[in-house]
Formats: structure tokens, C-alpha cells, sequence
């Protein structure tokens, strides 16, 4: 059972869409510096962060905190800790392209059990409780009844950070494309896994995601209905990184088979 009452639930949600508006600020961003090949972080970036982690640390002290850019000191996965994605689709943001988010999921006893992702352009915010359904702005939502991959509308990834995967993710999205109607290329994993929840999507895959990328958005597929696993249909971690593969459910066998080559 999550230590989060009602109350701290709207709170942190209201902190998180007030976050966002930094993203969907025309002056905000000004500074950005290269971590790697197409691994950017901005100064967008870091004020979410420090504005969360915070405000976090206030109301949870009893939380650890992992976040993208801050330090990363050893995580006791047996205590509650939170996982933070300060803006999802950086390279989005940095381009204007209007398609980011912030990211933020509590892990209690080895597992979410509280995640949010805020898309300020939109205005849409997805959120999950363990056992209690997952929801965009109040509204329950679910996954597609997609039942024949022919019919389905995937979403790929093309791990950008890690080029030396280039050439399997590239090959993995070809398999993906000659089986289902069309493929989509976003370039911010939370709102694809939640766009899997919602049913605008019936898959998504990608072959090296970070936790901050997919924690939330794994418990609001599962509680909307759909299955997050490896691509090898393994459980993920939620302090390594690694492959991942999100879906209706229905869908999650034949892609697991599709990906294996």
C-alpha cells in the first residue's frame, strides 16, 4: 500500500503541471550543453528538477530521489523512492517541436505505485494509481482492443543516445512496419507509453530507455489495461536501464516474437 494520501497525490500532481509550464515557456529556454551524441540537457531541465526534487523532499522526506540530471547516489530499492524525468524529449524541446513532458513516478516495495506524466502543450496530464485505474485530466482511460497487429499503430524508437544500437532498432522497426498498418516516431517515450494507455497507439518499442523514461508511464499502461515488459517479455528495472516494449496486451505476444528476429 502506497504511503501517498489523496491529498499529497493532488498536491504533487499540481507541482508537476506547474513544472510544465517552464517546457511550454516561448523565453524559458536559454542555455543548452551536450552530454553526448544527441543527449542534451537544458536549463529547463535543471530548474524542473531542483523545483521537484524540493518540493519532493518536503512532502516525502522519507523518499530517496532519482532524477535525470541530478547526482546519482545509490538507490535502496527495499525504501520508497522517487523517479524523475525533468523533460522527456529534450531534443524536442531544444527544436520547439512541442512534444515533451515531465515525468514522475513513486516506486514503494520494488514497484510503482504512483506515476504522472504532464504534456503542457497540450494540457493533458496521465496519472496512475496502483489498483486504481489510470486516468488523462480525470477521465478514465483505456487501452485499444487492437486484437491483429495488421491492424495496429505502433510506435518505435531509434535510440538516438546509443547509435551503436542503430542498426537492430532500425531493423526492428522494418519487422514492426511490413506486419502493422504504419509505424510513429515521437521522441518522448512517457507520452508514447501513455499514448499506448489511452488507445491512440497499440504498441510501442524501443531498444534502450533510462527508469526516469518509463516509470510512470508503465504503471498508466498497466493500469489502463496494457502489459510494459523487456522486449524479451522480462520484468524492467527500475534503476537499470534497458530495452522496452509496451502494449494493448493483445498485441504483446506477437510483438515479443516479432522483436526476437
Amino acid at each position: 500500500m502506497s504511503r501517498l494520501t489523496e491529498e499529497m497525490v493532488r498536491q504533487v500532481i499540481r507541482w508537476v503541471e506547474e513544472a510544465g509550464d517552464w517546457l511550454d515557456d516561448p523565453n524559458g529556454l536559454r542555455t543548452v550543453t551536450a552530454k553526448g551524441r544527441a543527449d542534451f540537457v537544458t536549463n529547463v531541465d535543471v530548474a524542473v528538477e531542483e523545483f521537484l526534487r524540493r518540493r519532493l523532499a518536503g512532502l516525502t522526506p522519507w523518499a530517496q530521489f532519482l532524477g535525470e540530471e541530478g547526482e546519482k547516489g545509490p538507490i535502496d530499492v527495499t525504501r520508497p523512492f522517487w523517479i524523475l524525468d525533468p523533460v522527456d524529449g529534450t531534443t524536442n524541446l531544444i527544436h520547439r517541436f512541442r512534444h515533451s513532458a515531465v515525468s514522475l513516478a513513486l516506486a514503494e516495495d520494488g514497484a510503482v505505485t504512483f506515476g504522472v506524466v504532464c504534456q503542457p502543450y497540450t494540457r493533458e496530464c496521465f496519472a496512475a494509481r496502483r489498483g486504481e485505474g489510470a486516468f488523462c485530466n480525470g477521465g478514465l482511460i483505456r487501452v485499444s482492443g487492437t486484437e491483429r497487429l495488421a491492424d495496429g499503430l505502433v510506435s518505435a524508437g531509434t535510440v538516438p543516445g546509443r547509435r551503436d544500437l542503430a542498426d537492430g532498432a532500425f531493423g526492428q522497426m522494418r519487422r514492426i512496419y511490413d506486419r502493422c498498418q504504419d509505424v510513429r516516431r515521437t521522441g518522448c517515450a512517457s507520452l508514447d507509453l501513455c499514448w499506448v494507455a489511452c488507445g491512440r497507439l497499440d504498441g510501442f518499442v524501443e531498444q534502450f530507455l533510462q527508469p526516469w523514461d518509463y516509470a510512470a508511464g508503465l504503471l498508466i499502461v498497466e493500469e489502463a489495461g496494457g502489459r510494459v515488459t523487456a522486449p524479451d517479455g522480462a520484468p524492467l528495472s527500475l534503476v537499470r536501464g534497458g530495452g522496452v516494449l509496451a502494449s494493448n496486451g493483445k498485441l504483446h505476444l506477437p510483438l515479443t516474437r516479432l522483436l526476437e528476429g
